[in-house]
């Protein structure tokens, strides 16, 4: 039997793994084996608010051996260190535990079609004391040491004998995830005041996003960037566009022009990258931003047995552009990368991948909701907001969910996050 092994389990992993499970594993065609260093699954672009404690994993996450058992596949819990393209196997780290204990040791595991969706992880460019000092939320377990990070600065300017005291949040990037947290916050704030903090509001809070290019949002189109601007400024969020950071310190961050912003919390989201190791296993072509060159079919440029899909994919289009890293990019090229491995084993022809794109939206906590749609028969966008926009919002996440789970389950998994939310406390206090 054939062995097809997928590393990571981000939105385009899980997917895809879903996909084949279905489609190979549960008929025996083939084994299907995922490979996370993570537990659970949340859809990336949720762990801003996973950050800020408005969603908890344990409802709105997926738990991957659970998902395993159900699916008809194999999870396997560790960390890629490298890979062999000539005896076709890889190698994950000795898994230890947390006081350093080995759990299992290094483990190598043959593959036959192998699956790269390891995603993408934030880029500081090099600037000195972001490691030290800053968090960045590229995966679930930073998101959650923000939170615990969040909760003990809340619990210290709410027992401040200093009313005037004020709780500094510092954000680097002004993409989505830096203007959607930057909200959560402001919502917050002023939660925190029904749940044992009756000194805490969003007044005792002060959010600084600092944007190096000239307007926040600058991936989107200007008018998603100025509905979005003047929402955040209602709030009374500080936008500092045009300013560049030159180093990350105890006390906050130092432009280029040698000002401290000063920062109680620093998060860093300016940016992302593949992972470095993809380009220190040398192995592969890859581009400046460390991802994998691959072929029309998202196969690896150096072997038709490894694909690569999601924001380590390197995609370049005929435009000379690249395809971006965002969830739709990684959705598409599951559904693309599915389609081709079973035709491998079906001997089809492969499928061209061809990137659309359906647009934008940010989703600034309850305050609002902004974006573009793209017309499915033209290149035009249509500006959308408020309560259509939000509605969009939720029916990618909705159909996330029903790819995963199925129509039934993800039906049932929508329903009880619903009865979830009505019940569980709207802010998360651990």
């Amino acid at each position: 039997m054939k062995r097809i092994v997928v590393v990571g389990g981000g939105a385009g992993g899980l997917e895809l793994v879903t996909r084949l499970s279905k489609s190979l594993g549960k008929s025996e065609k083939a084994e299907i084996i995922l490979v996370d260093r993570s537990r659970t699954h949340v859809w990336k672009p949720l762990l801003h608010e996973v950050a800020a404690g408005v969603i908890d994993k344990s409802s709105d996450g997926v738990d991957y051996r659970m998902h395993a058992v159900k699916h008809h596949y194999r999870f396997e819990l560790g960390e890629l260190t490298h890979i062999n393209p000539d005896d076709k196997h890889i190698v994950l780290n000795t898994l230890n535990d947390e006081k350093g204990h080995e759990i299992l040791p290094e483990r190598h595991i043959n593959y036959d079609y192998l699956v790269l969706a390891m995603g993408s992880v934030c880029n500081d460019f090099g600037t000195p004391g972001v490691k030290d000092y800053c968090f960045t939320l590229d995966s679930l377990d930073q998101a959650e040491q923000f939170h615990r990070a969040l909760l003990n600065q809340l619990l210290r300017i709410n027992q401040s004998e200093v009313d005037k005291t004020t709780l500094q949040v510092g954000i680097v990037g002004a993409g989505a995830t830096g203007t959607e947290l930057a909200a959560q916050l402001h919502h917050i704030a002023n939660l925190a005041k029904a749940y044992g903090m009756p000194d805490m509001s969003s007044e005792r809070l002060n959010v600084t996003i600092i944007e190096a290019g000239k307007r926040i949002l600058p991936a989107l189109p200007e008018k998603i960037a100025g509905s979005a601007k003047q929402a955040l400024k209602k709030l009374g969020i500080t936008l500092r566009e045009g300013t560049m950071v030159s180093k990350a310190t105890e006390e906050g961050f130092i432009t280029s022009e040698d000002e401290l912003i000063k920062a109680d919390l620093m998060v860093w989201s300016a940016g992302v990258k593949a992972p470095d190791f993809l380009v220190d296993m040398d192995v592969f072509e890859t581009n400046k931003a460390n991802q994998i060159l691959v072929n029309k079919h998202l196969q690896s440029t150096i072997d038709d047995h490894i694909f690569v899909i999601g924001d380590c994919a390197g995609f370049e289009q005929e435009d000379g552009s690249w395809v971006p890293p965002r969830a739709q990019s990684a959705h598409q090229m599951a559904s693309t990368a599915g389609k081709n491995i079973i035709n491998l084993f079906k001997n089809k022809p492969l499928e061209t991948f061809t990137y659309k794109d359906y647009g934008s939206l940010v989703h600034l906590s309850r305050y609002s909701t902004v974006g573009s749609l793209m017309g499915a028969l033209s290149n035009s966008s249509m500006f959308i907001e408020g309560r259509l926009a939000k509605l969009v919002y939720v029916s990618l996440y909705n159909n996330h969910q029903f790819t995963v789970h199925g129509w039934l389950k993800g039906l049932m998994t929508l329903l009880s996050r619903k009865v979830s939310n009505i019940v569980r406390p709207k802010f998360k206090l651990h």
